[in-house]
């Protein structure tokens, strides 16, 4: 008896180990459609018929192999016809083969089960069809057993033996095939989560364009606002800046079709240049909110290895949530700019007297989608910090609700 139930486990593991590897496979390959799909599940159903001819134990000395039928089985319930057909003709020689069956009588036989499933696939379930496997097999097994293998032996006994076989069958292909279904809802689920994340990506990627084409957008507004038609000193000078602004939005689709990852391209770049820059563009938008922009450019320079676009990018962001933080209620608004060089990396320090944050706005500042604006997407402060950090810098954000916010950003420079 125990050396029986080794025997009925050694088959277990034959059989199962394929189907496992297949669902491994399947639930960890990336952009997997039904057709390698299909093919993984055939090679499985392959390497367990293999398996089983190769190492399988031989349960009843009688009627030995009656579990090396599941794979057929399940190649059938998961509609894989050729695969099925294939594997009736590898049963068909090996039977004959190992225990002397007739080929008229094994293809007679195997031909039934196709032509019973093809009649019966549409009407029923797996469930309904192992059973029906099970009684056609029954009948077959009683007059092979009865007229072959052992017509001189107790009938009692054979009968006993055809339903233990027949029942151990039926425990197996349902555990099987309960273990398969499970595991292809597993993918499938798997799949889903996997196309909800880039749906996510997608959408946050979206979020991010939106967020960073309203920024030159908004000081190309600001500037035509002001704009005098009659003031051709005015028109020279605004002019190129709403160029070069829609220049960068361009640049901004560009670079947010790979939505992915934020691309950088990296070149030396005077840190004070690239401030001023920034400082000329965004002055009168300082000046039309009434907010006085503190910064002295020294005659010393400082030269970084950056993305001169991006970290322009990430410096019209922090000046524009400083503007929309202003606080009505004081008489007199600023933002000072701060520049600290040490041997390694340079700090920049960006203070504004404005409403400032509270600690549960300040510890979620950079959280992506999190927003206290009206109209605001939650993206400028996670964008800053993405390419900042790509720099290999940091951004660190210190605040106190109704005082001031503070903006450090550290980043190597080149020695």
């Amino acid at each position: 008896m125990l050396k029986m139930f080794d025997g009925v486990v050694l088959n277990c593991i034959y059989l199962l180990f394929p189907l496992a590897i297949y669902l491994i496979a399947a639930t960890y390959s990336k952009n997997i459609d039904q057709k390698q799909k299909n093919i993984f599940l055939d090679i499985a159903l392959f390497s367990s018929i293999y398996l089983l001819f190769r190492f399988g134990y031989r349960i009843f000395s009688i009627y030995p192999m009656i579990l090396f039928n599941i794979p057929l089985l399940i190649g059938y319930l998961k509609h894989r016809n050729i695969t099925s057909i294939i594997i009736s003709f590898l049963l068909v020689f090996y039977y004959n083969y190992t225990i002397g069956i007739s080929y008229y009588l094994l293809i007679g036989e195997y031909l039934l089960y196709y032509i019973i499933y093809n009649f019966i696939k549409k009407k029923h379930n797996s469930f309904d069809i192992i059973f029906i496997f099970v009684i056609l097999k029954s009948f077959i097994m009683s007059f092979e057993m009865f007229t072959i293998f052992s017509p001189n032996t107790n009938i009692i006994f054979n009968f006993i033996t055809i339903f233990v076989m027949l029942s151990l069958f039926t425990i197996m292909s349902s555990i099987c095939l309960y273990l398969l279904n499970k595991g292809e809802e597993i993918i499938d689920l798997n799949n889903t989560i996997r196309e909800l994340e880039k749906e996510k990506q997608l959408r946050a990627s979206l979020f991010k364009i939106t967020h960073e084409i309203k920024n030159p957008i908004a000081v190309c507004k600001g500037y035509l606002d002001m704009l005098d038609y009659n003031d051709t000193k005015k028109i020279k000078k605004y002019i190129p800046i709403v160029k070069d602004e829609i220049a960068r939005t361009l640049i901004l689709m560009d670079d947010f079709l790979d939505y992915t990852k934020i691309q950088i391209e990296k070149e030396e770049a005077d840190l004070y240049m690239l401030l001023e820059d920034t400082c000329d563009m965004t002055k009168p938008l300082f000046k039309k909110n009434q907010i006085s922009l503190d910064f002295e450019i020294p005659d010393d320079e400082i030269y970084l290895d950056i993305d001169y676009n991006r970290m322009k990018q990430v410096f019209v962001n922090i000046f524009k949530n400083s503007i929309e933080a202003k606080d009505k209620s004081k008489k007199s608004n600023y933002l000072n700019i701060e520049v600290v060089k040490s041997n390694k990396e340079v700090e920049i320090k960006i203070k504004d007297n404005g409403i400032g944050m509270d600690k549960k706005t300040l510890d979620r500042v950079d959280e992506m989608f999190y927003t206290t604006k009206e109209r605001g997407t939650g993206l400028g402060v996670a964008l800053s910090k993405e390419i900042v950090n790509l720099h290999g810098g940091s951004i660190k954000y210190q605040s106190n609700l109704g005082k001031s916010t503070t903006v450090t950003i550290k980043l190597p420079i080149i020695n």
